[in-house]
């Protein structure tokens, strides 16, 4: 199905859908009432931030021009890269410019964003348009998580990032590699649920089958081989921070550990894979040439096969995998939600209430649901409609495989660590994965980057960062349960 095809298919049906409501919904419902009290502001141009690539195909291709046809108001989109957009709102916000109107905020930015007063609280505009059932109605983990800031609404969340697991059915259900596996290991060959396993079957593959196939292929360059840390870290019985001190202990044995561990696992993977990201990794997954893999959701519906022929992804190579992909958890069943989005209001926005009604109706369930499917636009299923959803489940053969796996991680996963000035957190682990592939001592980094830690906090204020910290831990999906 082409671009232009499936925009006309997802239009229609969602034009039908802002105007009628969903099966079962009230003919008033939020995407409805939305619409009908934003027409007071036509005429108006509504400025959105949006991360740099293919996320801004969903406002300017979709939901923009529909929304302008349905209101009256025009979206302007404004694009950033991810890392920058942080500093552009502070900046802004700084500026008083109201330079924006509408934010995509990364969750774990959100408290420092509203303690700094650049986001409007939006419980007032969720009471008065009766928000509150829809906003129920969003799987509970990015609902519970990457919404309140201190109890506060500053976003919707609108995005569910969670780091799956992909591997080869093919070569996992492969009955001569199953009896080989059983008489080496003892247990059956099937998607590793510990770290341990991940090892002895990522091993197992690369003996067999390199340089043909390698047993997994991962995010090893430093931006997303962060996030992987932050989940196993945790699942692996790890703290980030002493509760009462707020002293750094990322440096205890578990984290050296994870770090001898991740070193020892380059070796049945294939060269270069330090400097691998999202893309290597991908390639490398659609090629055949790795067995396992963890990354963002968007893999696994590419990979499929799915959006095949669209304009705007072109640049994916040809899929070899398409028949043959596997949906699980990664090791430990505590997917890292990593990065994802919400939307939220300037809070120096000229257009606050204007800006509220087009991300309430951008998030409502109806809305949502179209918006999620779109195969180019990057934003992946978040509300439980979405798992449950039969139109989704036949976009391709194992898509409804891929939403189950999607749902579970949204039940068990872990939320990236949010502090007040979290970047400078993050680089600190960004820093020490460097280190950690040029060779250096596993202790002697982790201590370093605790030292860097503390240094940090002691300059933001102690008992400032507590707060935050203890305030983001006591979150049901902030360590495991």
């Amino acid at each position: 199905m082409d671009r232009r095809r499936f925009f006309g298919l997802t239009a229609t049906s969602a034009l039908a859908y802002g105007v009628l409501g969903s099966s079962g919904a009230s003919a008033q419902g939020a995407a409805t009432q939305a619409i009908e009290a934003a027409k007071q502001y036509a005429g108006t141009t509504l400025n959105v931030l949006y991360e740099a690539g293919l996320q801004p195909l969903d406002p300017k291709n979709f939901t923009g021009p529909l929304w302008e046809e349905l209101t009256g108001i025009k979206i302007n989109v404004i694009e950033s890269p991810v890392d920058q957009m942080f500093t552009k709102t502070m900046q802004a916000h700084m500026a008083n410019s109201g330079a924006y109107d509408v934010l995509n905020v990364i969750p774990n930015q959100l408290p420092d964003l509203a303690l700094a007063g650049a986001l409007e609280p939006l419980d007032g505009f969720v009471e008065k348009y009766a928000y509150g059932d829809e906003l129920d109605a969003i799987a509970p983990v990015y609902r519970d998580n990457q919404m309140k800031v201190e109890g506060t609404i500053y976003g919707l969340p609108d995005d569910g990032d969670v780091l799956i697991m992909y591997y080869r059915r093919d070569l996992f259900d492969d009955p001569e590699n199953k009896a080989a596996f059983m008489d080496q290991h003892g247990y059956e060959l099937a998607p590793p649920t510990t770290w341990e396993q991940f090892s002895q079957i990522g091993q197992f593959f690369t003996d067999k089958y390199a340089p043909d196939i390698y047993g997994a292929g991962m995010l090893r360059a430093p931006g997303n081989a962060q996030y992987l840390f932050q989940e196993r870290f945790r699942v692996e019985g790890g703290k980030f921070f002493d509760d009462e001190t707020m002293r750094a202990t990322v440096n205890s044995q578990i984290g050296v550990d994870i770090f001898n561990a991740m070193i020892a696992e380059n070796d049945f993977m294939p060269p270069g894979v330090e400097q691998w990201g999202f893309i290597e990794a991908f390639n490398a997954f659609l090629a055949g040439d790795i067995a396992m893999t963890i990354s963002w959701p968007p893999v696994g519906r590419w990979a499929a096969g799915y959006g095949k022929g669209t304009e705007a992804l072109n640049w994916i190579p040809e899929t070899t995998v398409a028949d043959t992909i596997g949906y699980a958890l990664p090791p430990g069943g505590h997917p890292e939600l990593a990065v994802g989005f919400s939307l939220a209001v300037a809070s120096g926005s000229q257009n606050k209430e204007a800006a509220y009604l087009f991300a309430q109706w951008m998030n409502s369930e109806e809305i949502s649901l179209q918006r999620v499917q779109l195969p180019y636009a990057l934003r992946d299923p978040f509300r439980t409609s979405h798992f449950e959803s039969e139109e989704y489940r036949n976009r391709w053969p194992t898509a409804g495989e891929y939403l189950d796996t999607l749902k579970a991680g949204a039940e068990t996963g872990l939320i990236d660590l949010s502090l007040i000035q979290t970047d400078r957190y993050e680089e600190g682990i960004r820093q020490a994965l460097s280190r950690l592939w040029g060779g250096d001592d596993p202790q002697a980094i982790l201590d370093d980057l605790a030292a860097q830690w503390d240094e940090l906090t002691d300059r933001i204020g102690m008992e400032k960062q507590k707060r935050v910290y203890l305030d983001w831990s006591s979150k049901p999906n902030a360590y495991p349960t």
